[in-house]
């Protein structure tokens, strides 16, 4: 083997991100404003992974590209999408949403024979290959996360009690580290960093509203070489 040190160079990127939050909270709208400004305004550059039938009420956004999936929500089914979207020359793919791929697979989990430990070896590879697939895409991808409301239980001298203790993403445990950037929306779909690789988004500012320009700066991040330290608005 023949190993040779090289310095780092930036090169232009694709974004990988992912917008949680519970429903109601404004993941679609948000996604499709981020992809506006991600392909310049040039919305036929952008296609959507529907899962939930219902981004066509966001329509007024401009005219981009729906792809209609329908359960069973098998990684593959997500995996040939992708591959038709890329085919098709988009720049801008939205997977909307990824929760069903791990609802399915928890399904696919249950049905199985034998030692449920052991049966995750079967599972793994399936979710690992989803996940490969949208990190090696040539597009930007924006992945919209259900989350739901999690709870502590505590026992204590006897007694139990269980604490709200905000949201969890509704998918496989530490999927947010595999995005470039995660921005959680809340009920007023105000959006705050949960992680962050850009530089854009700093967690001590106040939460703020996604836009068009958002997806702008996001982009001009992506191409440039020398890269600059950039505040989201």
């Amino acid at each position: 083997m023949n190993l040779e040190l090289k310095p780092t160079e930036r090169k232009q990127v694709k974004v990988k991100m992912a917008l949680t939050g519970m429903s109601g909270s404004g993941k679609s709208l948000s996604s499709l404003l981020l992809a506006k400004g991600l392909s310049n305004g040039d919305l036929s550059k952008v296609a959507v992974i529907d899962t939930e039938n219902a981004i066509n009420l966001y329509s007024h956004i401009g005219n981009f590209n729906v792809l209609n999936i329908k359960a069973p929500f098998t990684p593959d089914k997500y995996l040939q999408a992708i591959d038709i979207c890329e085919k098709a020359g988009m720049e801008v793919i939205i997977l909307d949403s990824i929760s069903q791929e791990w609802q399915c697979l928890l399904q696919i989990h249950g049905t199985l024979q034998g030692n449920s430990f052991a049966n995750w070896n079967r599972v793994t590879p399936l979710h690992t290959a989803f996940v490969q697939k949208i990190l090696q895409s040539p597009c930007h991808i924006i992945a919209t996360i259900r989350t739901k409301q999690d709870y502590l239980m505590e026992t204590k001298e006897g007694k139990t009690t269980i604490t709200k203790v905000g949201t969890k993403p509704i998918q496989r445990g530490e999927i947010e580290y595999e995005f470039t950037t995660v921005l959680s929306l809340n009920a007023e779909h105000k959006a705050k960093p949960t992680k962050d690789r850009t530089g854009l988004f700093a967690t001590s500012k106040p939460e703020f509203q996604i836009t068009e320009e958002t997806g702008k700066q996001i982009l001009e991040w992506c191409n440039l070489t020398d890269v600059p330290i950039l505040k989201a608005s």
